[in-house]
């Protein structure tokens, strides 16, 4: 098996502004496969209100020239929905902004370091990156006003995608920011998460009844995103128990898989690492605790053919 054919027009240049609700914007990058994220941007009398940055430089300060596109006002506020490089290693080009997470989303990001590409994607130009973590933390939830608009930013309540997503939730206009608790056309990631706690995340915003939502990756779509994510978490807590069962290795369940549906979705090698986590929480181990992850992206590139996992940022 191999990557997914990834949408022939996946440069800075695909990337696009598009109004959400008033003055409230996606900014969303084709084709969404690894590294290539959508961000978003609420626009106010006195400031801007960004959520999330890109994973590289120059995609980075393309999304703040379309920012500018539309607004002369400052960027004063950055919320990273979690701590993964591709919405935070642009940080630090937000100067002056005050840049809002969860209270795990700084310690992991400082883990986790500066961007590298070798030996698990094919190589990036990530630019001069300066890791810039949030320095306005949270707990549970914390409300920002763009104006008189209220704007709520939640922890999901549980490792997920990782042990520090949250979302922007604006309940005046039905808008959910989702980060990558919802990818729409890519295949869903929960190797530093969990899939038991990715399915109460579903559940969690499926609650919430959103009318729009602005997925971590892919187009801007509605709440059946949200059903089809959590057949995808079930195909995979499936799968997991019938491999487990049978002494199977994550990687020999997943090469032994028809996706089916799940084939059309980008980066389909994902199903391996997703089966690392889900093999370990069966073996008892708690949701977001630490797993080998470097055994499961060697499977994950096993599973691509031998070759590193393609990246397009």
């Amino acid at each position: 098996m191999s990557s997914a054919h990834p949408h022939p027009r996946t440069g800075i240049g695909a990337a696009h502004v598009q109004e959400v609700s008033e003055n409230i914007y996606a900014y969303v990058q084709p084709d969404g496969s690894w590294w290539i994220n959508n961000t978003g941007f609420l626009v106010g009398r006195r400031g801007v209100v960004s959520v999330d940055a890109c994973s590289t430089e120059s995609r980075t300060r393309a999304y703040l020239g379309a920012i500018g596109a539309i607004t002369d006002r400052p960027v004063r506020t950055l919320i990273n929905t979690h701590h993964h490089g591709d919405h935070t290693f642009g940080n630090y080009l937000f100067a002056g902004s005050t840049i809002v997470a969860h209270d795990g989303v700084r310690r992991s990001l400082l883990e986790w370091g500066k961007p590298r590409s070798a030996p698990y994607w094919t190589e990036v130009d990530w630019g001069d990156i300066e890791l810039e973590p949030p320095f306005l933390t949270f707990r549970d939830e914390v409300t920002v006003y763009v104006d008189d608009l209220p704007c709520q930013v939640r922890y999901i309540g549980t490792p997920a995608h990782t042990t520090n997503d949250s979302v922007l939730w604006i309940p005046e206009r039905r808008l959910l920011f989702s980060g990558d608790l919802l990818f729409n056309g890519g295949t869903p990631f929960l190797l530093q998460g969990s899939i038991s706690g990715a399915l109460r995340a579903v559940e969690t915003l499926r609650a919430l009844n959103p009318e729009t939502i602005v997925p971590g990756h892919g187009p801007v779509c509605g709440p059946e995103v949200i059903e089809r994510v959590g057949a995808y978490l079930r195909f995979v807590q499936d799968l997991a128990r019938r491999g487990h069962e049978a002494g199977l290795t994550p990687l020999d369940a997943a090469r032994e898989t028809d996706l089916g549906a799940f084939g059309e979705l980008l980066d389909p090698e994902r199903l391996v690492g997703n089966l690392h986590r889900a093999y370990a929480e069966r073996n008892g181990a708690a949701p977001g605790a630490r797993i080998d992850q470097a055994a499961a992206l060697n499977d994950m590139i096993t599973y691509n053919g031998g070759k590193p996992l393609s990246c397009y940022a």
